[in-house]
């Protein structure tokens, strides 16, 4: 039997609210969730069990600091290696990591997606095709209060707070720097589909020259 290929792994970046998660739910949907491993890294935020709720909510979520890159990094290559992770399950509301995780399968795709994830070398070096969502500021900050309000328990008032205070300042630090290091920039996300449709294709392209050299 010949030995398996390695997983193709593909970045997908851009500001909070940019539109992610959709071009993520466009490929899971068009290339097939069965064949893609799906890591946000919005899982991998620390642990701040230890500290009081009030200190947790004045975390830096926006810096790369917050994040433990280096536990996401030790997933993709576990994966790469067609071996099993555990994601871990983050509570948004309280600001701390669950007691749970999901078992992820290693697939024929890793998907990875978050703001940060071209900020940091280490991590940008692993991905194979690296996707950045390009989104005006005033569509991601309304989409950033939709979103927070409706799933994270939020209130306007603490959104708009935490916009100025740290997620503009941040994005323009590290998330809109990091856009020189895309393979492909799309701008409005999955809704430009005529991107989309070339994406798509790149990747199919890749898996099935994989299937001929095998």
């Amino acid at each position: 039997m010949p030995p398996l290929q390695e997983p193709l792994v593909i970045g997908i970046a851009g500001g909070s609210g940019s539109g992610k998660t959709t071009v993520a739910n466009v490929i899971l949907q068009r290339v097939g969730a069965h064949r893609i491993a799906y890591l946000p890294h919005d899982a991998y935020y620390r642990e701040l069990i230890h500290l009081p709720p009030v200190q947790r909510a004045q975390i830096n979520f926006d810096h790369p600091d917050s994040l433990e890159t280096d536990l996401l990094m030790r997933d993709i290559l576990q994966l790469k290696k067609w071996q099993s992770i555990q994601l871990p399950i983050y509570d948004f509301t309280t600001h701390s990591r669950t007691n749970q995780t999901i078992p992820v399968e290693p697939q024929r795709v890793i998907l990875v997606e978050g703001i940060l994830i071209f900020a940091e070398r280490s991590l940008r070096e692993l991905f194979d095709v690296k996707i950045f969502v390009d989104t005006d500021s005033d569509l991601r900050l309304i989409r950033r209060l939709q979103r927070d309000i409706t799933e994270r328990g939020r209130t306007t008032e603490m959104v708009i707070k935490q916009y100025l205070s740290t997620v503009r300042p941040m994005h323009l630090e590290f998330v809109e720097p990091s856009k020189r290091y895309a393979d492909v920039i799309i701008p409005e996300g999955g809704l430009n589909t005529v991107a989309m449709d070339m994406v798509i294709a790149r990747i199919e392209s890749l898996l099935n020259n994989e299937d001929d050299n095998r």
